[in-house]
Formats: structure tokens, sequence, C-alpha cells
């Protein structure tokens, strides 16, 4: 666990507080935290592919990597988070902290031989004002794998996973929910639509055997702007299970896409925790049958 939460401390601080506020306006920081990523993977012995496009005269590019599966290579569970972030914002919880956990997670994989194949994808321009648009990386990469058949069995987005409080009244909720669930911020929240209702439920139930840290199971409409928004939306509008997991954001999170969300408010040993867990949840879930 140590190396765990001292690797992702690195990522973090030089996603965040290095390479700092990345997106389209800040080409090169973009870039330079694309770049960190296949750096990072290209050691653990992954071969990465780029997917390059332009969103307003700027290259853009998802990047991926695959662990192939031993038993059914063309079945794919797809790990995502997004690596830009919001204007004015250096981004340590969006998104860094996704990304940081994923990076760790590939590591776990690369020493592991899971029965289907396991996609990670570093996805960009999923903050305002391309998030929801056909703009975005995740609608990109949706499209494209519908297009190619890829046979996604579900894709689990990682989003903001590094905040927590045990305060009361510390958790906010969007419209319609906020009587069902927890009023302080110390949990995981997994989210999906009604038709990912059934994929998020089996992917909870392993990260319920290997983990003890608390999370709430949520579950929206798609027309709710917080729902269509997320990075899962492309994915079901491309005919694909799609679910996230986060610590909520904007509805938990004081510093959400300004300039203070920086590196020391980052809860590395509950990350660590929650990362140890989705290690081992995943790893469960790519080999049921």
């Amino acid at each position: 666990m140590t190396d765990c939460t001292n690797n992702l401390k690195q990522h973090i601080k030089i996603i965040a507080d290095d390479i700092g506020e990345r997106h389209v306006g800040k080409h090169q920081a973009l870039h330079n935290a694309a770049n960190y990523i296949s750096q990072q993977w290209a050691m653990m012995g992954y071969a990465v592919k780029r997917q390059p496009f332009t969103t307003n005269g700027v290259k853009c590019e998802n990047l991926e990597i695959t662990k192939k599966g031993t038993d059914k290579p063309d079945d794919i569970i797809l790990v995502c988070a997004h690596y830009d972030s919001a204007k004015d914002c250096p981004g340590a919880n969006g998104n860094a902290s996704g990304i940081a956990a994923m990076l760790e997670i590939a590591r776990f994989f690369s020493h592991s031989q899971p029965s289907c194949s396991i996609r990670f994808v570093a996805l960009a321009n999923e903050t305002p004002p391309f998030y929801g648009t056909e703009k975005s990386g995740s609608w990109i990469y949706a499209h494209r794998a519908s297009q190619n058949n890829d046979k996604i069995r579900s894709a689990i987005i990682l989003e903001s996973l590094g905040y927590y409080n045990n305060a009361n009244n510390s958790q906010l909720y969007p419209a319609l929910i906020g009587s069902l669930y927890p009023s302080r911020g110390n949990f995981l929240a997994m989210a999906s639509n009604l038709a990912s209702m059934g994929t998020m439920s089996k992917f909870a139930k392993c990260f319920k055997k290997h983990s003890r840290f608390r999370f709430e199971k949520m579950v929206a409409q798609n027309f709710l702007p917080w729902v269509k928004w997320s990075d899962s939306s492309p994915f079901w509008l491309n005919g694909y299970h799609a679910f996230m997991i986060s610590d909520t954001a904007q509805y938990r999170y004081p510093f959400y896409n300004s300039g203070r969300d920086t590196a020391e408010k980052i809860d590395y040993q509950c990350l660590a925790f929650i990362t140890d867990g989705l290690n081992r949840a995943i790893e469960e879930y790519a080999n049921k049958r």
C-alpha cells in the first residue's frame, strides 16, 4: 500500500501541480499530460495507442493500452479517466486523481492474467465546454468503438476520487435523489443509468468483497444534466453499459473546477485504499463467466 500511495502522490503532483491547467486553451500542457501518461504506461511494458482528433483547431488525443485476456480476448472491460482540467484549474481531484488511480490499476494488471481483456483509456476534452458534446473524447472513443464493433462488456469511468469528509451535511446531491443517501461525504459513489444498473451491481458486489471502503450505488435517468454530461453518457448512447465511480465531485468537493484544486487537497490514504479495492474488484469482475 505504501508504494501505491507514493505513486499516486507522484502522479497527481506532476499532473496537477507541475503540468497544471490543461485543455485546448493550454494545449502544450494538455500534450505534456498525455505524454506523461504514455511514458508511465510504456515503463510498465504496455504498447500505447493514440487516437488523435482535432478540436477547435487543436490536436487532441485519447490514449489506450490493453491487457489482453487469456480466455476471452475479444471481450473488453474499459477503465477510463479524463486527463484534461477545467479552465483556470490545476485539476488535482478533477481529474488527476482518476488518472492516478487508473495508472496504478494498469500497473497491477501488468502482473495479472485476466480472462477477458482490460483496456485502459485516457480521455481528453471532458471538461466545459466540451463535456456532453460530440467534441468530447468519450464521445469520439465510444462512437469509434461502436463502428468497430468492439465487444465492450462495460466501461468503468473513474472521476474525482480523492476527497472525503466525515462532517454532517458535507454531502450535497442533485435534484430528486438527495433524501435517499447519506449526509456525510465519506463514501464512494457508483452511478449509472437504468440500463447499466445490473452491470454496476455486479461490479459493486466484487468491490464489496475486496474492500471495506463504504460505497453507495446511484441510478438516475439519462435526461438529468449531471448524468447526461458524465463521461458515461456517450457509451450509453452508443449501446454500451457504463457506470461512473466518483467521490461525487461538485456535490462534495469545495474546490471543484477552481484554482484551489491542488495536490495537497487529496486524501491519499483513502485514494490508495480505494485503488487497491478497485484492483481486486476489476480482476474478479474480469474473470467472471
